[in-house]
């Protein structure tokens, strides 16, 4: 994870919420921030550097991850900065938060954890069930095309002076389901290393699958990109962000039942 541009990110973000969203990182005298619609989850947190990044931005933050694990990093991250980030242990398929929230974001194909198209539209219906009226849902995926075409039945190893890896693919075409087989070895004491495997599995989808269930959803895609290029999704592009809005709740505030797409 050493080469993710988590700081590249996090000014996408920024720009995306301050173009299409509600949520601002302006607060008041007192240092508070004065509304729910200011509110700002990162689905999927990990240790919580993205987090902590958008927190310095000065955006009222929540963690949601379900590993304990990167909880507790980042919880020392959170010690060490001295952030006020709220951090929650929950599965993103049965999230749970105290009230509504401005925007949600979902980066570093966190959903391509959800192996089933079903319980990937829960978790965007709860989604879309917790943003403020006119809320921004900002994610990306990985496309069947990177894991088919580009990283399946691929190996990848890399040897450091303090820790070595072997990571190993394998795509199940049928499922669309690619196999992450990680073999990590770590220096503990002089010459001696510790080993260890984790097994990883993620699903791909297309810009299409991911248009319609944002959708379905109850939401409406403002903006589609290949991350890597920040330009038109074509069919080599390995990662996708989409930028969606809630239009439900805002269309009722506004008494309009026409759709909301501006």
């Amino acid at each position: 994870m050493d080469n993710t541009p988590y700081e590249q990110w996090a000014e996408r973000l920024d720009s995306l919420i301050a173009k299409y969203g509600v949520s601002r990182p302006e607060r008041d005298a007192e240092g508070i921030l004065d509304s729910e619609r200011n509110l700002v989850v990162d689905l999927g947190c990990g240790t919580g550097t993205l987090t902590e990044l958008m927190y310095r931005k000065g955006y009222d933050m929540i963690g949601v991850d379900l590993s304990e694990a990167m909880l507790n990093l980042a919880m020392v991250k959170k010690e060490e900065s001295g952030s006020e980030i709220l951090y929650l242990q929950q599965d993103m398929r049965q999230l749970e938060l105290y009230s509504t929230v401005g925007t949600v974001f979902s980066l570093c194909d966190s959903l391509n954890y959800i192996l089933e198209e079903e319980e990937l539209s829960e978790v965007f219906s709860l989604v879309n069930n917790y943003l403020f009226p006119g809320g921004l849902f900002v994610f990306d995926f990985n496309t069947v095309h990177k894991y088919r075409d580009v990283i399946g039945e691929s190996t990848i190893a890399e040897t450091r002076e303090d820790c070595s890896f072997i990571w190993e693919n394998f795509y199940d075409p049928e499922e669309e389901i690619n196999e992450y087989d990680l073999t990590v070895f770590v220096r503990e004491e002089g010459e001696y290393f510790r080993r260890f495997t984790e097994t990883h599995l993620q699903r791909g989808y297309t810009p299409e699958q991911m248009t319609r269930l944002v959708e379905e959803a109850g939401m409406a895609v403002v903006e589609i990109r290949d991350a890597d290029t920040g330009k038109e999704v074509t069919e080599e592009s390995q990662r996708v962000y989409v930028v969606a809005r809630e239009r439900g709740k805002l269309l009722a505030e506004l008494g309009n039942t026409a759709v909301y797409d501006e």
